[in-house]
């Protein structure tokens, strides 16, 4: 089967599942450091399954206005409900080659067992971000999590390494951040120092620690700093481009600030 014919059938195959984005990178773009510090190469395509030749990396969108509702169950239902998808997904895109004669693995999208685990080791054994990095599927913004032109950071990944030779999609050069620092003055514990990435990371202890207590609650993730990014064109889609909206004092997005209220209110601790 030629490469482009392949690359095809994947695309038509993610069609199918309803997935919107898939990009793909050679394992070799691994190791040519595009950013400083770079992944360690312990974590990299390569270290983890030899015979990788391309990774193909997904993702699924989380929707705006649930989105908007974070903290609440609304969001935490949505959060369970995408990871479960991106693991089947992953699973049969891993199959699918498998059966065309090509070795693949899918990885899940999460990589580590509890927040209290990722508290002692806080990263997972993959990172999917940088795998959509390096797949053209979007860039970093000030709040450390991967901006797309099509969902912001309101996206889900998981990849898929095959033995496959599949033509790379380009690294996205333009940047997507536009430096509003929304994000950085809506976290709530801190946890953005507010440089460009990855000049100023997350603070993961703080993060997760925050992540944990709402995970108490029925509530987590927290979501705020993705709800507040204005990049994406899901904002045009739901109306919602005026990032005004999420001001507490504007007397112009009372009935939405009423809605999230009101969601947040309940079926939670």
């Amino acid at each position: 089967m030629a490469v482009d014919d392949l690359k095809q059938e994947i695309r038509q195959k993610c069609a199918a599942l309803d997935i919107p984005l898939v990009g793909f990178a050679p394992a070799d773009r691994w190791d040519q450091p595009l950013l400083d510090p770079w992944v360690p190469e312990a974590f990299r395509p390569l270290s983890i399954y030899p015979e990788t030749k391309t990774v193909i990396v997904f993702g699924l969108p989380v929707s705006l206005p649930i989105v908007d509702s974070a903290p609440s169950i609304w969001y935490h239902e949505l959060y369970k409900t995408v990871n479960s998808l991106l693991d089947q997904d992953g699973y049969r895109i891993a199959s699918f080659l498998a059966s065309r004669g090509f070795p693949s693995v899918w990885i899940p999208r999460d990589g580590y067992g509890s927040l209290e685990i990722v508290k002692e080791k806080p990263v997972a054994f993959f990172s999917h971000r940088h795998a959509a990095f390096l797949a053209g599927l979007g860039n970093f913004g000030v709040n450390n999590v991967l901006l797309t032109p099509e969902f912001g950071p309101r996206v889900r990944f998981a990849s898929v390494f095959t033995a496959a030779e599949i033509p790379p999609d380009t690294v996205r050069e333009e940047p997507l951040c536009t430096r509003c620092m929304r994000c950085v003055d809506a976290c709530p514990v801190n946890a953005l120092p507010g440089q460009e990435y990855p000049d100023g990371l997350t603070d993961k202890l703080i993060c997760t620690a925050r992540s944990e207590a709402l995970n108490k609650r029925a509530l987590s993730p927290c979501g705020i700093c993705i709800r507040v990014c204005p990049v994406g064109r899901d904002r045009i889609l739901y109306q919602r481009q005026d990032c005004a909206m999420y001001d507490e004092e504007n007397p112009d997005a009372a009935s939405l600030q009423r809605s999230w209220k009101h969601v947040r209110s309940y079926g939670s601790r």
